[in-house]
């Protein structure tokens, strides 16, 4: 049986290989003919396309490596047969019902071979034959979990696991440096303006098929990915290709979209990998897309802010981090982006101090408004002294002075003391004076403060991660202990960066009095010592400030008095500076045994130089080409299990109906209007009690609760709905 097999394939081969032979030289003869006929025809087709008319050769060569190739899939499907014999009779029924299927479905098996000499090919020929071999085996890869068409002339449909991970590696490690070499373009990198100009050539016409190819199933891959480690593979090879995005409008807008989706929602690793991909994107495309770009981090960043705990604040801060290292790119797009959002920052806490209604109070004090403000404040913290950035520095700065003051109450004193550290940063980094000492000093005359805990020692309160305090561990110890240890690190902190002041007695007289009045009140022995080794700090330094402004003459008005303590300030050798260093050092004693997580403001995650240099490194991306052998394994699983499980197809009818209605609700909720997201109140969060507010607040949310209800939309339409109701009740009327 084998042997007859055999021969009926060897035929069938030897007369499809002598039918293409005499289709060859017919059309050779009359390719020919055209020379005499018409000369200056093919004179034309001479100069623009040149191997139409070498069509012997290059089909010969083609013919014979898919000669090869079934030659191998016919000697891989004799074997089995001859094997046949030495399986079970179900195993033989199998593979005789997956070969049948196979040959109805015309699929073909790319192996491993195939790929290795394609790659050779590639290497050694530099053809183009075995470059579009290559990039359909890369489509075939992308599109594993789709079934092939039946009037597709695609030979090759089905690879294995190892294959495919062949493939993959192969073409996002290599074509984009054969597309770069067929155009003429650099080796690496490169700007629009170069790109329009090979737009104009022969080249990009004629090869432009093949960097569409790429891109589109690359996107493709991209949707379909779910694994971390694959999507941060692809996308920091994609990279390298980013720059011919720019030819193509549709895919541009589409990569972006795709790659804000892995910022927002990915590992820190695949946020980085997304990072870089912008960063690269808008650095070689320049303000086609630094706009969109802004725009949908920031956004992406606000969702990311709704709900927050200990570990989601890690990855919040390095997302911010990322954000603001993305500014860089372009600082005079990133302030009109940025004075947009803190003016609707503004018009947020406007609304609060208008209404003083608990739902407008909870828009403020929720995390997404107050991890925005964090965000912008970091962003002033290090482009402060820029001249684009400056101006934004002050009104933030009333921002946040107001979010303080908004709900003056000791359940809110961990947000409180955020919004401190935020005035501690704005005001080193512009090296402009912030009135901090009186939040900080109003919170030491609270009751809470000053009366002896009803509640007992209580846990330990850590205060960088909350925003508010519950009612039981606000009669504790504990939290009494974290305000005041707080209140003497900022107040420290705020009194150091102006201690080489000539100002600085000024500065503390106010402060040091209120100090020594808690000193005087408070019944806590401990408190009482920690506030008198203050105030004492606060005279010695008063004390080394004086000695020095007796010697000097200049005017306080003068420009000579910026050089005053100027050596001093260097060495840090004022006595509150040593003092704070050794602060410091307690509170993060304390923070560590409070929790073992270091939620710090002040000491953010920062974007290590060695992670930029690895992204900026291009042999690095070379070396991981070599470790990505195995990097595509779940995809592989992934596409194998969605074509298996594949529902059965749908009617064209519903078909269209059901992409109306998702488009209709795709319009909907994907408007880019960030003002939505930040609006948005957190409903999730924790509920804003009536004790926590002052009480006009609370008589005057009870009497304005039903107006606000008919006068603000809600996110479900219930307001819509009223309308109708409102008027089916008056025609209902007119009918009586």
């Amino acid at each position: 049986m084998g042997s007859k097999k055999k021969v009926k394939k060897s035929n069938n081969v030897v007369s499809d290989e002598v039918g293409d032979k005499m289709e060859a030289k017919e059309h050779k003869k009359e390719l020919e003919s055209l020379k005499e006929s018409q000369p200056e025809f093919y004179e034309y087709l001479k100069e623009v396309d040149k191997e139409l008319l070498e069509f012997d050769d290059e089909g010969n060569d083609d013919d014979d490596e898919v000669d090869e190739d079934d030659a191998e899939i016919d000697g891989d499907d004799d074997d089995e047969i001859e094997n046949e014999e030495d399986l079970d009779d179900s195993d033989v029924e199998e593979k005789v019902v997956r070969s049948k299927k196979e040959e109805s479905s015309g699929r073909t098996i790319i192996t491993m071979e195939m790929v290795e000499s394609w790659c050779k090919g590639i290497q050694e020929n530099e053809k183009i034959a075995p470059v579009r071999s290559l990039l359909k085996a890369y489509r075939v890869a992308c599109h594993l979990a789709e079934e092939s068409d039946e009037k597709s002339s695609e030979k090759l449909t089905t690879m294995s696991k190892a294959v495919m991970n062949k493939v993959m590696v192969e073409t996002l490690t290599n074509i984009d440096g054969i597309l770069r070499n067929l155009m003429n373009l650099p080796a690496y990198g490169g700007k629009k303006e170069k790109l329009i100009e090979v737009k104009n050539t022969k080249s990009w016409k004629k090869y432009q098929h093949l960097v569409k190819s790429y891109l589109g199933n690359s996107l493709h891959a991209l949707n379909q990915m779910t694994d971390a480690k694959d999507i941060s593979f692809t996308l920091k090879h994609l990279t390298k290709s980013s720059l011919f995005l720019a030819a193509f409008p549709a895919f541009l807008r589409k990569y972006i979209k795709v790659v804000l989706h892995f910022w927002g929602t990915g590992s820190r690793d695949l946020s980085f990998a997304a990072f870089w991909f912008l960063r690269t994107l808008c650095v070689q495309l320049g303000t086609d897309c630094l706009d969109e770009c802004f725009k949908g981090l920031y956004k992406a960043y606000v969702m990311n802010c709704q709900f927050v705990n200990a570990t989601k604040l890690q990855h919040i801060q390095f997302l911010r981090q990322l954000f603001v290292e993305f500014m860089l790119v372009g600082l005079p797009t990133a302030y009109q982006h940025a004075f947009v959002f803190i003016r609707q920052l503004a018009m947020i806490l406007r609304e609060a101090l208008n209404t003083k209604t608990k739902e407008s109070f909870r828009k403020v004090y929720e995390w997404k408004f107050i991890n925005c403000i964090e965000l912008w404040t970091v962003a002033i913290r290090k482009y402060g002294l820029e001249p684009d950035f400056q101006p934004l520095a002050y009104p933030l700065t009333q921002i946040i002075s107001g979010v303080a003051r908004l709900v003056p109450t000791a359940r809110y004193f961990p947000l409180r003391m955020r919004c401190v550290r935020m005035l501690n940063c704005i005001a080193a980094a512009t090296d402009t004076f912030i009135p901090v000492s009186m939040l900080l000093l109003d919170m030491l005359e609270m009751k809470e403060l000053n009366c002896p805990p009803s509640g007992g020692v209580g846990k330990a309160v850590d205060l960088r991660t909350i925003l508010k305090v519950s009612k039981q561990a606000l009669k504790t110890r504990s939290f009494q202990e974290a305000c005041v240890s707080s209140v003497i690190d900022e107040l420290g902190e705020h009194l150091a960066q102006w201690s080489y002041s000539v100002a600085f007695f000024e500065l503390s007289f106010i402060p040091a009095v209120r100090l020594r009045n808690f000193c005087k009140c408070t019944k806590v022995e401990r408190f009482r010592k920690d506030m008198k080794e203050l105030i004492r700090q606060i005279e010695a330094n008063s004390e080394f400030t004086n000695k020095k402004r007796a010697t000097i003459s200049f005017l306080p008005s003068d420009p000579a008095i910026s050089s005053f303590l100027e050596e001093e300030k260097q060495s840090g050798a004022s006595p509150l500076s040593k003092y704070v260093a050794t602060l410091r050092q307690k509170a993060q004693q304390r923070n560590v045994s409070v929790s073992e997580s270091s939620v710090l403001y002040g000491a953010e995650p920062p974007i290590s130089d060695k992670m930029l240099a690895e992204s900026d490194d291009e042999d690095e991306d070379e070396d991981e080409g070599d470790k990505g052998e195995a990097v595509f394994n779940s995809f592989w699983t992934q596409q194998k299990e969605t074509r298996d499980n594949k529902p059965p197809p749908v009617d064209e009818k519903t078909q269209k109906n059901k992409k109306k209605s998702k488009s209709t609700q795709k319009d909907a909720i994907d408007e880019d209007i960030v003002e939505d997201l930040v609006l948005s109140s957190d409903e999730d969060d924790e509920p804003m009690d009536d004790d926590s507010l002052p009480e006009e607040t609370v008589k005057t949310e009870k009497g304005t609760s039903k107006k606000r209800n008919k006068r603000k939309p809600t996110v479900d339409g219930s307001v819509k709905n009223e309308r109708v109701n409102k008027k089916g009740g008056k025609k209902r009327k007119r009918s009586h």
